[in-house]
């Protein structure tokens, strides 16, 4: 599955459940948004510097977490494709929240708590969430503390027209590539500056 175009692989995780299991308890929520960063080609990935110490686990192998800060204060949580050595993956960007919203709500604070949509919709929310950390880079994702699920028979696969492509939110560099894939209906969603275009999925 992740050793593949993270394109491909940032359209099929739509849908699907990530879920962290953490002392606290376990929380969870349904992808809605993500993002693909190419590698090495793609300036506005990390990959672009090689691999370092801090960009190592974005490097593979591919279905491993790569897990970095932003900004010094917010986690963001990547699932890692292509082969090993590439420094390809995809940025989940919001999730619609399924297990464990009280600990969310917890973790976020007050103004999150009182508004469900604002628990998880942007990359550096969702890991706060669900309690990702630094420690979860490298991990993983068919077992253990973090796990993502393909849809569940309550939640079949994202159609081709209920998805949308956009620009990627908040880089500078590559910034108008079509890459970031989107549950167009979804309330969960980060919010899209007015000026990004919107085309409908497969991107033309």
């Amino acid at each position: 599955f992740y050793d593949r175009d993270p394109r491909l692989v940032a359209r099929d995780l739509l849908g699907a459940v990530l879920e962290c299991r953490t002392p606290d308890g376990v929380a969870s929520g349904r992808i809605v948004e993500t993002e693909a960063y190419l590698g090495p080609h793609d300036p506005a990935c990390h990959a672009v510097v090689g691999r370092t110490a801090r960009t190592w686990h974005l490097h593979g192998p591919p279905g491993i977490a790569y897990v970095y800060r932003i900004y010094g204060a917010h986690w963001c949580f990547n699932a890692v494709t292509l082969p090993e050595g590439v420094g390809s993956a995809v940025l989940v960007r919001a999730l619609e929240p399924l297990e464990g919203v009280d600990l969310m709500r917890a973790r976020r604070g007050a103004a999150a708590a009182r508004d469900a949509r604002e628990l998880t919709n942007g990359p550096g929310k969702l890991c706060a969430a669900l309690g990702i950390d630094g420690a979860l880079d490298g991990v993983p994702l068919d077992a253990g503390a973090l796990v993502l699920r393909s849809p569940v028979e309550d939640a079949p696969p994202v159609p081709d027209d209920a998805v949308v492509v956009t620009p990627r939110i908040g880089i500078t560099r590559a910034a108008d590539w079509p890459l970031r894939y989107l549950v167009a209906d979804s309330p969960y969603l980060s919010r899209t500056p007015r000026a990004f275009f919107r085309i409908p999925y497969p991107a033309r």
